[in-house]
């Protein structure tokens, strides 16, 4: 099979659709494994009678001052390999005057509070340009389904919200987190890291599985399993700079309290060097009644 590259969407409508659904996964480029698990779960929900469309475009209105718009990677042509690897029939890659004719839309879908709090506290204004691309490539590309990682667990809520919230005739799938074989969760921003700083942003990661280990202690044995890793590694190596820890509820991501039960997201995000990353992982703290 061909991936077929479309750079506009004249172009993707002329293209026939199949006979299944079409399952949409959206990227800003630099394709790595992560992105190839959800283009294979699309292929897989789509059918061999559907279509598997992959969106690939570095979206402006999401990155915020001094952030890495500039220098954010753009490797079309490997995305297209990575792609027609793993199964896409069509890359939909079009240019910023196509997806935002206007020029910066004056016209925005906001995200609201939940869009405020962790990423959105540390990126404002990151959550609303999110939405307001998404929104627009959901309805330039029509899919029944699409799907988005987990390890952008806050952007997969507020999806999930404005997809229920404004009506938007589409299936949400959320993806698990892919990691490497040291538990480095896939990020496009990796190949920023040097060596040194690679080795250090496995405190991350380090941090959420020993959490992870004493869920059935409650929260507060998280919170605190989870800090102290994480402290120990900025004493270490100054170049680890959090920016958050938090136990939150995967509806609104607000903290949770030391007597929550239930589903949780442990979330964190650093500066390591001059790379931020973030990760988290989801927890089920069951019935408080159990763990006593």
């Amino acid at each position: 099979m061909t991936t077929q590259l479309a750079r506009d969407a004249a172009e993707l409508r002329s293209l026939p659709r199949g006979r299944g659904r079409r399952a949409v996964v959206m990227t800003m480029g630099a394709l790595h494994e992560g992105h190839a698990t959800l283009i294979r779960e699309a292929r897989h929900l789509a059918g061999p009678d559907g279509q598997v469309v992959v969106t690939v475009f570095v979206n402006p209105l999401q990155f915020g001052p001094g952030e890495d718009l500039e220098r954010y990677p753009r490797t079309l042509d490997e995305d297209l390999t990575v792609a027609e690897k793993a199964g896409a029939d069509v890359v939909f890659a079009p240019s910023v005057d196509e997806v935002y004719p206007g020029g910066e839309p004056e016209v925005r879908i906001t995200a609201g509070p939940m869009g405020e709090r962790l990423e959105g506290a540390h990126r404002p204004g990151h959550f609303d340009g999110m939405l307001t691309v998404v929104a627009k490539l959901l309805h330039l590309t029509a899919p029944d389904v699409a799907l988005y990682g987990q390890k952008d667990a806050q952007q997969l809520a507020l999806i999930r919200r404005m997809v229920r919230d404004l009506n938007f005739p589409v299936e949400i799938v959320g993806v698990p987190t892919v990691r490497e074989d040291d538990n480095l969760a896939l990020s496009s921003r990796n190949r920023y890291l040097s060596a040194a700083d690679r080795a250090s942003a496995l405190a991350l990661s380090r941090a959420l599985l020993t959490a992870a280990a004493v869920a059935d202690q409650g929260p507060a044995a998280v919170r605190r399993a989870a800090r102290e890793v994480l402290e120990r590694a900025a004493a270490l190596e100054p170049s680890v700079v959090l920016d958050y820890l938090a136990l939150v509820d995967p509806a609104d991501f607000t903290e949770v309290g030391d007597g929550h039960t239930g589903e949780a997201i442990l979330a964190v995000a650093a500066r390591v060097g001059t790379t931020r990353l973030i990760d988290n992982l989801p927890l089920d703290f069951g019935d408080l009644g159990a763990r006593r």
